[in-house]
């Protein structure tokens, strides 16, 4: 086994050192705000050509994107984008860095689409939301400055949950599959037994317990579980599904079902690109400003993008 890179232990030893309580243990509204305090781990914001916000219909409520569009000459390809949380914390506002950096790195017109949280929200609004921002990047791919061919998804975490589904969802509904998804260490099944769920249960930034707790309050009526667009893992045939480029950390409590739902795509004949990061953590994503780990990522899933639309 590979060691925890060294950036990475002093980021885990400095939250450790901050004292947040953990999620299933604090009250939302605390969480919330804890999750302010990753801020000044995001680095600086890249410089775009622009960044744009509109707000958009979905079913329950009208919503907030923010459009990132990169320096150059469009037509460009795009991400609709959902960023991580557990469902429950964050926003398109604190995840603007990380949002700027995949726009820059890998040259796609980002739409961040900022859907509504559980607990007050739980499934299936947040997937809505997703949907609601793809099929909109969709109708407004010529006015963005976007290639409608090239319109993928993304997500880190709960939002590749997200992107994941939309795919599901987008191929099971008979509507236009996205040109592609990127999940970043995403949440797959709720079961959590894997290896990787025991082995990195505590200590490691995201812990098995919380995990499991935000999947209640994400889709707590247990029935609703077993479907595949909550529970991607679960899906009987991942045919006809889009390429992937699958994001894993080594000590990811999530490191083996994004491992597994690889390998599920390409048995199913998906093309996929597997890029897994052996000695960092959940959540490198947003600790760009002081993971080198992070922009080596974001360079490799941009080349991956190139040559998967290629």
């Amino acid at each position: 086994m590979s060691e925890l890179d060294a950036q990475t232990q002093t980021v885990l030893a400095e939250r450790a050192a901050a004292g947040d309580r953990p999620m299933r243990e604090a009250t939302v509204q605390e969480s919330r705000a804890a999750t302010w305090g990753w801020l000044p781990y995001m680095g600086v914001p890249p410089a775009l050509a622009k960044v744009e916000d509109r707000i958009i219909p979905s079913r329950t409520a009208e919503i907030p994107v923010r459009i990132y569009t990169p320096p150059g000459e469009g037509p460009f390809p795009a991400l609709v984008v959902f960023h991580g949380g557990c469902w429950i914390v964050g926003n398109i506002h604190l995840s603007d860095r990380p949002h700027r950096a995949l726009a820059a790195e890998t040259g796609c017109v980002v739409v961040a689409v900022n859907y509504q949280k559980a607990p007050e929200h739980p499934f299936p609004v947040p997937l809505e939301d997703c949907h609601a921002g793809y099929t909109w990047t969709i109708e407004h791919a010529r006015e963005l400055g976007i290639d409608p061919a090239r319109i993928g998804v993304a997500g880190d975490s709960a939002g590749g949950n997200l992107a994941a589904a939309v795919c599901l969802k987008a191929r099971d509904l008979g509507e236009q599959v996205p040109a592609a998804q990127v999940l970043i260490y995403p949440a797959l099944d709720p079961d959590l037994e894997t290896v990787s769920a025991k082995d990195y249960a505590e200590g490691f930034g995201l812990t098995t317990e919380d995990m499991r707790w935000s999947w209640q309050q994400y889709a707590p009526d247990e029935s609703v579980r077993v479907s595949p667009w909550v529970s991607p893992l679960r899906a009987p045939s991942l045919e006809g599904l889009p390429p992937a480029v699958i994001v894993t950390a080594g000590f990811d409590i999530l490191r083996d079902e994004g491992l597994l739902y690889a390998e599920r795509l390409v048995a199913a004949g998906v093309p996929t690109v597997a890029l897994h990061y052996e000695d960092s953590i959940h959540g490198f994503l947003w600790i760009g400003g002081v993971l080198d780990v992070c922009h080596r990522m974001l360079g490799e899933v941009g080349g991956a993008l190139r040559d998967l639309w290629a």
